[in-house]
């Protein structure tokens, strides 16, 4: 594989630090294009002719990711990686439920008889040949110059409350736990099916990258999460959703857990208590300052003790050095909503001198 990232190799190695608890990766939520030159000169698509191409025609948006990557700047860590995305918690679109074209997102909508039985997995369904067909599209035009991003899947409560509503979900907590049980096993048992077939289509000798959260590990990679979480006690948790999260991050290489909303908090140790999850990303949620405000310094150092790496988010460059300077250099993943190349570099230099 020959990428665009002239500095892959030496940033691959940081990646690997970072899983293993050592040294900082400087990257960013996605790409930026100002003052870039681009790396080869690939033709953009024509407009989209209505949302639902924009999004859902694979060879439209293998051509726009092309374009895109070849104009995007890969400095320091930021990752080559195509962002494949088809909507979030598209596993539930797999197991049938309808997508539909946003102005900046896909919506996935509940389908129209949710399941109250078994989930079973239908190798037929629309959006289970378009997750295919989107990533065989965009390895097809990649040619090994970025990785084909696996899409964000979602597992558990999370894909359950798409399938058959958070309300139906919650009820059954406490109405039919054992139905709860067996449809969660269902769909991790799904997960790995669609995982690794998709793994198959996306992987390139030297590992993966998971299409957000600027993650690349050098195996089997995921992001991990159960958003639903601020709806429910800590017992709960232990018993639907930390089971599942084991199963995961046991068979997969590296993982990372999306930890989002205050309401959250109150799992983190629960989350600690698994030990093969390898990382935590936070996300402050609606209303509250973001990742590189000192309000969250005593969070991480918690996560942190707790022998996970740490993901940071949207970090503002005069948020950097004071977070160093209280956290330490190790084990964190930092991103910056950079802008220009310049902007990058600056962070490196404050990064470097910490």
């Amino acid at each position: 594989m020959e990428t665009w990232k002239e500095n892959w190799e030496e940033s691959k190695q940081r990646y690997i630090d970072w899983w293993n608890h050592k040294g900082s990766v400087l990257t960013m939520w996605e790409h930026f294009q100002n003052g870039v030159k681009p790396h080869a000169d690939t033709p953009a698509p024509s407009a989209p002719k209505d949302l639902n191409q924009r999004w859902l025609d694979p060879k439209w948006r293998a051509q726009q990711i092309d374009h895109y990557m070849a104009n995007s700047s890969f400095l320091a860590d930021i990752l080559p990686v195509a962002n494949t995305q088809l909507g979030p918690g598209s596993l539930a679109a797999i197991l049938g439920s309808p997508l539909e074209g946003g102005e900046d997102t896909i919506w996935i909508r509940q389908p129209q008889m949710p399941p109250d039985g078994d989930i079973v997995f239908n190798p037929d369904t629309v959006g289970w040949n378009l997750h295919k067909d989107l990533l065989r599209a965009c390895k097809e035009k990649s040619q090994g110059h970025y990785y084909v991003g696996m899409p964000d899947l979602m597992e558990g409560l999370d894909v359950l409350a798409s399938l058959r509503g958070t309300d139906k979900v919650l009820m059954d907590t406490i109405v039919q736990p054992e139905l709860l049980e067996n449809q969660l096993q269902q769909i991790n048992d799904i997960y790995f099916k669609v995982y690794d077939e998709l793994y198959d289509i996306i992987r390139e000798d030297d590992g993966m990258a998971f299409c957000y959260f600027s993650i690349w590990g050098p195996g089997k990679v995921s992001k991990l999460q159960s958003d639903i979480s601020t709806m429910i006690s800590e017992d709960d948790f232990r018993h639907f959703v930390q089971p599942y999260l084991r199963e995961q991050s046991c068979k997969l290489d590296y993982t990372l857990y999306h930890l989002d909303g205050v309401g959250a908090i109150r799992h983190l140790d629960a989350l600690l208590e698994i030990e093969e999850i390898n990382a935590i990303q936070w996300t402050p949620g609606v209303g509250e300052p973001q990742g590189g405000n000192p309000k969250w310094y005593d969070l991480y150092k918690r996560i942190l003790a707790g022998g996970k790496s740490l993901e940071i988010n949207w970090v503002e460059m005069d948020e950097l050095l004071p977070l160093l300077n209280n956290i330490g250099t190790d084990g964190l993943n930092i991103n910056i909503d950079f802008h220009s190349e310049d902007e990058v570099k600056q962070a490196l230099d404050i990064i470097n001198k910490a």
